[in-house]
């Protein structure tokens, strides 16, 4: 497969896509319970087993000891550490700089007594890695939301000092209770003071039973991962908004991975129910509007405080992304080294990055200045990547 044409006369900038540094995958290597890292019988690479999905896999693999055809979680290919390969891929695909970050799940399942000190030497590396490549890589840094408040803050304060650091990748979880959770706020107000953005990325999901008892058997990842990651970013900035956490941080800027999940088709309705619900309104009498819900239409915080990955693989859901949020605030993502090529060459073009470039092609039209502000020119103003 070719990879997509795309405008040459500015730079293509991929703002979603991952790595797992060497000494990240050894914490994961060293781990019993998931997020871990294992080796099969039979299987080429380790295997990366992230999601609740996967356990009853892991366990019966386990337990039987023997190889297997299909051994749970992906594939842990060189493609997740090796910046050789980062670099390799984006010159596969045209792409002129990438801002990286630490996947999912991140720092959150580590203790709060090692949190501090593994951010740090993960933003480290990241900042190492960068500067081996200067002007092509940036990275969003990773934050020990399990250590005390203070830690967290000292850790924004050393990723703000870090030369191609733009923003934090955050889960949904936030500090445990999720990003409505008011012991959050000192938090967000340090990312908003320190001018970083946050990149906000799924992991956990919904509960196993919602995809039923064939799932795990039948469906390989495609119900968590297309339908699961996508609601947990809606309910998570959808809780955020009754909170009214973008009112009382209005510095906060957030960058919704997976094109805001199914946020630009269902921001109409949340609205509408936010209008005609009697017990929000008289919670919003009682306590002030931004005591628990936000004053600003959802529109609103779409247009003013929220940007939008182009991570959606068809114009359908591109298009929906452009009308709710602006096309001025979508940018191009990849999502490598997840989705890799099938019975393929891995080292040639990746369908999943040419289905997102195509769509914003096919949406905005070839050589337009609307394609080439997603595909880079946006990134490069929102994230300040004017070169080094």
């Amino acid at each position: 497969m070719a990879a997509p044409a795309v405008p040459t006369s500015r730079k293509v900038v991929d703002v979603h896509t991952h790595m797992y540094p060497p000494e990240y995958v050894k914490i994961l290597k060293r781990r019993t319970t998931i997020p871990l890292v294992r080796s099969f019988p039979g299987a080429p690479d380790p295997r990366l087993i992230l999601l609740a999905a996967e356990v009853e896999a892991l366990e019966k693999a386990e337990k039987d000891g023997s190889s297997s055809s299909s051994p749970p979680g992906r594939p842990l290919t060189r493609h997740y550490s090796s910046l050789e390969q980062k670099i390799h891929f984006m010159n596969t695909h045209g792409i002129d700089i990438s801002v990286v970050s630490l996947a999912n799940p991140w720092l959150d399942f580590l203790d709060a007594s090692e949190s501090g000190r593994i951010a740090k030497d993960i933003n480290s590396e990241f900042s190492r890695m960068c500067g081996e490549h200067p002007g092509r890589l940036y990275f969003f840094a990773a934050l020990p939301l399990t250590a005390p408040l203070n830690t967290v803050q000292e850790a924004i304060q050393h990723v703000r000092g870090l030369k191609y650091c733009r923003g934090v990748i955050l889960g949904t979880s936030g500090l445990g209770q999720g990003l409505d959770d008011p012991d959050l706020l000192p938090v967000f107000e340090a990312i908003a003071n320190a001018d970083l953005l946050v990149f906000l990325h799924p992991h956990y999901g919904l509960p196993n039973q919602v995809w039923g008892p064939r799932a795990a058997a039948d469906y390989g990842h495609v119900l968590p991962l297309a339908l699961g990651f996508p609601m947990e970013t809606t309910i998570a900035v959808a809780r955020m908004y009754l909170a009214g956490v973008f009112d009382k941080v209005r510095g906060l800027r957030v960058l919704l991975a997976h094109s805001g999940g199914t946020l630009p088709f269902l921001a109409g309705r949340i609205e509408s129910c936010v209008m005609h619900d009697e017990h929000l309104l008289r919670v919003r009498r009682k306590h002030g509007a931004a005591g628990a819900a936000a004053c600003r239409s959802v529109w609103d915080v779409l247009r003013q405080q929220v940007y939008l990955d182009a991570v959606i693989y068809s114009p359908v859901g591109l298009q929906a992304a452009v009308e709710a949020s602006g096309v001025d605030r979508l940018m191009y993502g990849t999502d490598h080294p997840f989705f890799p090529p099938l019975e393929k060459d891995d080292q040639g073009p990746w369908e999943s990055a040419t289905l997102n470039a195509d769509a914003v092609m096919e949406t905005l039209g070839k050589g337009s200045a609307e394609a080439a502000a997603v595909m880079g020119t946006n990134a490069v103003k929102i994230l300040r990547l004017q070169g080094e």
